[in-house]
């Protein structure tokens, strides 16, 4: 079973006094697609290079399978990359690059073209197996290093910011690709970028991480319904969540001049830790719309989408002005300088302590 465990693993590289990769548990499942996700100098990368062999491990462990491989060197690891960048052989074929680390292992001739032809015929490769990389597109190069990976039918595929050099509509069907590939192949997978969309669309599960440290890990549903924290809150979804300090008031918090009820567990939890605002995050399309009252909303610019509107404006909170997003029907959105009245919607509201960053209940 090619299960993959993080086991407090560290990484802290020489004349920094800080890790990159803290104290990483993580545990992925035979088969499962886990994607990393996190800004610039998170620690993403350096974990799967960690995975990969091509870190140093400086504390704890990592497994593959039964096996402990924190000290075996990268060919012994069972494991096959495909790097951001293709690192394809410009003077060979695509066949060539395929099947390139089985001609190294020793894998007789028509092995490994039959398994070269299998892997093409699986990505759509098969009528540019005699061509060379330059005479491929972007997405046809990212198709040869997949198949260079599923050739050599590894117990782990690792993806370091595979779709980063390709254009956007490719990038959306391209992803859509390698997700149903490797449910087709069912190959244990861990994927990394720094966009959260591509997380949430490709991944059975989502790890995020920040300063080297590991945020929280679940399903993209269940992290868009609950996130742990303010960072993640802010940073999974598209456009982001709004994040406002509100105080605590009698049986809720006051949004403006409304009362907006939250659970008691919440302000219980506030009460403890001796807040007397929380923050409140609501999404773009939990807020409603309302003829008057609410919270109004100066509109600053509105992003047309098609089936819907985004409106990106302003609204006086708490005696400061805070800059808000929300959804509207695409074809009723307002015009530039309008103000909206909008209340987010009961049972959709999202509750943090302003002093962890933690969330209160549920």
């Amino acid at each position: 079973m090619a299960s993959v465990t993080f086991d407090k693993a560290t990484r802290l590289y020489p004349g920094s006094d800080k890790p990159a990769v803290d104290a990483l548990d993580l545990s992925i499942e035979h088969g499962e697609f886990l994607v990393l996700v996190g800004p610039s100098g998170c620690g993403k990368s350096t974990s799967l290079r960690m995975l990969a062999g091509l870190e140093d491990v400086n504390g704890g462990a990592i497994r593959i399978g039964d096996r402990d491989v924190t000290n075996l060197p990268p060919k012994d690891r069972d494991i096959a990359m495909v790097f951001q960048n293709y690192a394809l052989y410009p003077h060979m074929s695509v066949a060539d690059n395929m099947g390139f680390a089985l001609k190294i292992a020793g894998v007789d001739k028509a092995t490994i073209r039959q398994k070269v032809e299998e892997a093409a015929k699986i990505l759509d490769l098969t009528q540019y197996l005699d061509r060379k990389p330059k005479a491929l597109s972007g997405g046809q190069r990212q198709r040869v290093a997949m198949g260079r990976a599923i050739v050599r039918q590894p117990q782990v595929f690792l993806m370091d910011e595979p779709l980063s050099n390709l254009d956007a509509k490719l990038r959306v069907s391209t992803r859509t690709q390698i997700a149903g590939l490797q449910r087709r192949l069912g190959i244990t997978t861990v994927y990394v970028t720094h966009d959260q969309v591509e997380a949430m669309t490709m991944g059975d599960r989502v790890a995020v991480l920040k300063d080297g440290l590991l945020q929280q890990v679940d399903t993209p549903r269940n992290m868009y319904d609950r996130p742990a924290n303010l960072f993640v809150a802010g940073f999974i979804g598209s456009p982001a969540m709004n994040l406002v300090e509100v105080p605590i008031a009698d049986g809720g918090v006051k949004l403006g001049d409304e009362l907006v009820p939250v659970s008691r567990e919440a302000l219980s939890a506030a009460a403890d830790k001796g807040d007397r605002t929380v923050t409140l995050g609501v999404r773009p399309e939990h807020f409603d719309l309302v003829e008057e009252g609410g919270l109004a909303v100066t509109v600053n610019v509105v992003e047309e989408l098609g089936a819907d509107g985004y409106v990106y404006g302003t609204a006086q909170v708490g005696g400061e002005s805070q800059d808000l997003v929300v959804r509207v029907n695409g074809r009723q959105v307002p015009e530039k300088g309008a103000t909206l009245h909008v209340v987010p919607r009961t049972g959709e509201l999202h509750v943090f302590s302003t002093t962890s960053g933690e969330r209160l209940a549920d």
